[in-house]
């Protein structure tokens, strides 16, 4: 990597970008981050940090920003198998619950911070070209300012925080492996009166859907169904979103009673690993990685990718280790993080029935409050699924 004037550019600045901006600025690099929207802006999400997530922003430093305002812990996970139900705490890491912040609230605190610690933040900037040096390496950015005149930057790496459909990854031909396609459809509002103070999830046959608080006292209440369904339902999502939400009939009550606040919004996503690196080139959080997001789990995994992203381009940078070196170590420290979520999640996403030996494991997690409190953990991101599901007591039910 030769000397230029930047040295990263982040295309980006939610979730993983800001914090990649900010921890490489933290460590004295120049760093430009930009991203088409102005903040504070929202975005599709399911809003929920479990403590893996939260632990990320204590080491920043940015907790307390982010849990400010009154936004109510989540110390509970109610799960609603409809032949039986548990609850369990998500605790773990210090830490004795989740919280579920407006992305017009997460995003704006990280994109302040990466200002804060010395990157140049552009917002309102659309990034329409990668440059390179003629020999496939990249070497900068060139883009434009709303209506503005077109700029080009230079830096040693270009680290696209672009999101599931990343141009930096599409411009690149970042590969992709582990490859499962879209499992559901997801549609969520918000509802003022709803008074969720938890998180409640409800299985239901083929429909899946959850809730729980976030800012200014609302409740944000998920509905899912197969992808298999999603032509046929795509031009009445509210008419099944609210007859998913009727086969829970006490829920269906408490929103019978409840105002809906803003439009139904929705997302289906596939899931894939892409190779996070290439001469010139980086992809950190939903570019790199992507998952179902039935186990709400992108924003403490945009966090950590952060982390280990920005620790490999540090070394990468300052000479610690060659770049193919640091970054084949941010890589596979990633996917080995994610591997067994992954899977555990694409299970789920799948909304088929348990199976009799799951319904039989089901059964037994309900009957001790230790297991409950293990299972909410699995689903939070604490516990790795292997781990948790090599008990005896659960081994022996499936048996």
């Amino acid at each position: 990597m030769t000397h230029t004037t930047y040295d990263a550019i982040v295309v980006g600045a939610r979730c993983a970008g800001a914090p990649t901006a900010m921890l490489l600025a933290r460590q004295g690099h120049r760093v430009i981050l930009t991203d088409r929207a102005v903040f504070p802006s929202d975005t599709v999400s399911t809003h929920l940090i479990h403590p893996p997530g939260l632990a990320a922003l204590d080491r920043w430093g940015l907790l307390e920003r982010v849990t400010a305002g009154g936004l109510p812990e989540i110390t509970r996970y109610a799960f609603d198998l409809g032949p039986l139900t548990f609850a369990g705490s998500p605790a773990g890491l210090g830490f004795t619950g989740s919280y579920a912040p407006r992305r017009t609230v997460l995003d704006k605190i990280l994109v302040d911070a990466a200002a804060e610690a010395g990157a140049e933040v552009r917002e309102g900037f659309s990034v329409e070209e990668l440059v390179d040096d003629g020999d496939g390496t990249v070497t900068g950015v060139r883009g434009r300012e709303h209506a503005g005149a077109q700029v080009t930057e230079h830096a040693r790496v270009v680290v696209g925080a672009d999101g599931a459909h990343s141009f930096v990854a599409r411009t690149v031909g970042a590969g992709t492996y582990d490859e499962i396609p879209k499992l559901q459809a997801g549609y969520y509002t918000y509802w003022d009166g709803l008074g969720l103070e938890q998180f409640e999830a409800y299985l239901r046959g083929e429909r899946a859907f959850a809730g729980w608080p976030t800012h200014d006292g609302l409740s944000l209440v998920v509905c899912s169904w197969p992808m298999s369904e999603f032509e046929a339902n795509r031009t009445e999502v509210e008419a099944q979103y609210l007859a998913a939400i009727a086969l829970a009939p006490g829920l269906a009550e408490r929103t019978a009673g409840a105002t809906r606040v803003g439009r139904i919004m929705g997302t289906a996503v596939p899931n894939h690993f892409r190779t996070p690196y290439g001469p010139g080139w980086a992809l950190v959080g939903d570019a790199g990685y992507l998952k179902d997001f039935i186990t709400a789990q992108g924003i403490q995994d945009a966090f950590q990718d952060a982390e280990l992203c920005a620790r490999a381009l540090h070394e990468a940078l300052t000479g610690q280790r060659p770049y193919d070196e640091a970054m084949g170590i941010y890589q596979e420290a990633r996917d080995w993080r994610v591997r067994e979520i992954y899977g555990f999640t694409a299970d789920f996403a799948r909304l088929e029935p348990p199976t009799p030996e799951m319904q039989q494991v089901f059964g037994a997690i309900a009957q001790r409050q230790e297991l409950m409190d293990g299972f909410a953990r699995v689903i939070a991101g604490v516990t790795r699924p292997s781990e948790f599901f090599s008990d005896p007591a659960l081994t022996g039910a499936a048996a």
